[in-house]
């Protein structure tokens, strides 16, 4: 008999959810949905760097993702699913009530931004995470070890300590915290209390600070001596972790009747959407997968003997099974990638969406934008492709949301030097892709320094797919070859072989990697030549980098 499992990835926009058969690997049917309330900029404030999400985008986009992925399929699919498993952004938390209830799903709270889920892109907690990196190298044990030896405002504990002392309307009722790879599959099969929550050994080890060598998660005397808000999850939280071949238990009638499937489908143990892509494109020992969108997300795994006591400077964390169990998992990435690209565009569409509404009627003034909008970058692209390397005047630095990796600092920002009148709309943006790829330079070097071995890159995401441009260049700079992976849903894909492993159809994650694969679309091999002319913008880009953090 057939079986199939369905994974559902959350993306920063959107819900995916794709249908998978175990056995053949085929694709059968996905769906995408967007998050409503977020779509309208409600609960963000970009100014201040605030992105938070309400639950009720993640459960209805779910639902509804799920159902319409169905719906696509012959009648009785439905009753052959036995597994599903979920990937989120992060570190995206949440605060919980005592019954493990998000605080913004309680009246009081629901229009609250303080309520809701922060999104990893949230840069409201610089300072928080400053503190955390000054106490942890005065501590007896040094928490940020494992984490790069750098505590990130994108990382959990910043943030809730963040919410915390800006809110004090929130702390009558703040128990406990959740990120939400663990809180929709405890959602799904009824398990929300905080204390029985299977959480996911990916999201503790990389944005925790959680570790096995010190029992868990940071020590209460550490947390409390932070601040002595943070006493409010004592002994509220957890020491254990899962890693996602685990089943984190079988869906609950409640949410088997709303997707429309049967009660004894397994849930997996959530993860993060760039390690289960990672997975989703074959990764292995040796392979640099990026995860290439709004920001990128770089993962490799390790064995054992090869990384041994090493501590790996610089990244998002080393930790034991957080991609494949029984290897060691490495993270990095770039805090803005594709939102670069948006930003420019968003920059020169601001005349057409604040002048045309006042030129034509509303209806052909959206009308307008909208066509252009689709266009613009289009349009750039072929003519950046045209300017040789030579005039790669000016240059720009990529950290227009801050810096990920290496060593984490969201206090710097964005530059772009050379500017002159001659500068074209076409120069700026080769100048702002050529960036993005200077700053996936550096993360490779911050690999291959700590003699992390790196022989093939793998790019997943929609920017690999659809932008050859910004792919060959990227292969230019970094002068290695990058195989881009067919499924153009690699995160979900790699969400449904964690579902096979955890609904009992495989053993280990290999097997389901090995018989669900897709493979890759296509490969960019880099010229060597232009990679000889980028070497010295990139250590342009290096010193420019260096001028903006000596001036912070």
């Amino acid at each position: 008999m057939n079986k199939y499992v369905i994974g559902i990835d959350f993306g920063t926009d959107s819900c995916r959810a794709l249908l998978v058969d175990v056995i053949t690997g085929e694709e059968l049917a996905s769906d995408v949905e967007f998050y409503p309330r977020w779509k309208k900029g409600l609960y963000c404030d970009p100014a201040i760097n605030q992105y938070r999400q309400h639950p009720l985008d993640y459960m209805e986009s779910m639902e509804l993702a799920v159902r319409r992925t169905l719906s696509q399929c012959p009648e009785g699919t439905a009753e052959k699913v036995v597994g599903i498993a979920i990937d989120t952004t992060g570190s995206t938390p949440v605060l919980l009530d005592k019954s493990g209830m998000p605080l913004s799903l309680l009246p009081e709270y629901s229009d609250n931004p303080n309520a809701m889920f922060v999104l990893w892109k949230d840069h409201t907690a610089v300072k928080e995470a400053g503190e955390i990196n000054d106490l942890s190298k005065r501590w007896e044990t040094d928490f940020t070890a494992y984490s790069g030896s750098i505590y990130s405002a994108e990382w959990v504990w910043a943030k809730m300590l963040h919410l915390l002392r800006v809110d004090p309307s929130i702390r009558k009722s703040a128990y406990s915290w959740v990120e939400h790879c663990d809180w929709m599959p405890a959602l799904l099969t009824g398990n929300i209390l905080p204390e029985n929550i299977r959480r996911s050994r990916c999201a503790a080890g990389h944005k925790a600070m959680w570790c096995e060598k010190w029992g868990g998660l940071p020590s209460s005397d550490f947390l409390t001596t932070l601040d002595p808000l943070l006493d409010i999850f004592k002994g509220h939280l957890y020491q254990s972790t899962y890693t996602s071949d685990a089943c984190a238990g079988y869906l609950s009638e409640e949410w088997a009747v709303r997707l429309g499937l049967p009660i004894q489908v397994a849930v997996g143990v959530g993860a993060l959407d760039c390690h289960m892509g990672a997975v989703g494109a074959g990764i292995s020992e040796k392979t640099f997968v990026r995860v290439m969108g709004t920001s990128t997300c770089d993962v490799m795994v390790a064995s054992y003997d090869e990384i041994k006591n090493s501590q790996i400077s610089g990244i998002c964390g080393q930790v034991d099974g957080s991609v494949i169990p029984g290897m060691v998992g490495l993270e990095a990435g770039q805090s803005a990638f594709g939102d670069v690209y948006a930003w420019f565009k968003d920059m020169l569409l601001w005349p057409l969406k604040n002048i045309l509404p006042s030129v034509y009627n509303e209806e052909e003034a959206e009308n307008i934008v909208r066509l252009l909008d689709r266009r613009i970058l289009p349009s750039l692209t072929e003519e950046a492709r045209k300017i040789p390397v030579s005039e790669s005047i000016p240059v720009s630095v990529d950290w227009l949301n801050g810096r990920r990796t290496p060593d984490a600092n969201q206090n710097v920002t964005g530059l772009i030097s050379g500017l002159t009148l001659g500068t074209s709309a076409p120069l700026l943006f080769k100048s702002l892709v050529e960036a993005t790829a200077f700053g996936s330079k550096s993360i490779v070097d911050c690999f291959l320094k700590q003699q992390v071995k790196i022989e093939s890159i793998t790019a997943i995401g929609g920017i690999s797919l659809k932008s050859p441009f910004v792919m060959q260049t990227l292969a230019n700079v970094l002068n290695m070859p990058i195989k881009v992976a067919r499924s153009e849903q690699a995160c979900a894909l790699g969400a449904a072989m964690f579902a096979a492993v955890a609904a009992g159809v495989y053993s280990r994650i290999e097997e389901a990697q090995q018989i669900m694969g897709k493979g890759f679309a296509t490969q960019y091999d880099p010229d060597e030549d232009i990679h000889h002319q980028y070497l010295p913008l990139y250590q342009k880009y290096l010193d420019l980098g260096h001028f903006i953090e000596t001036r912070l």
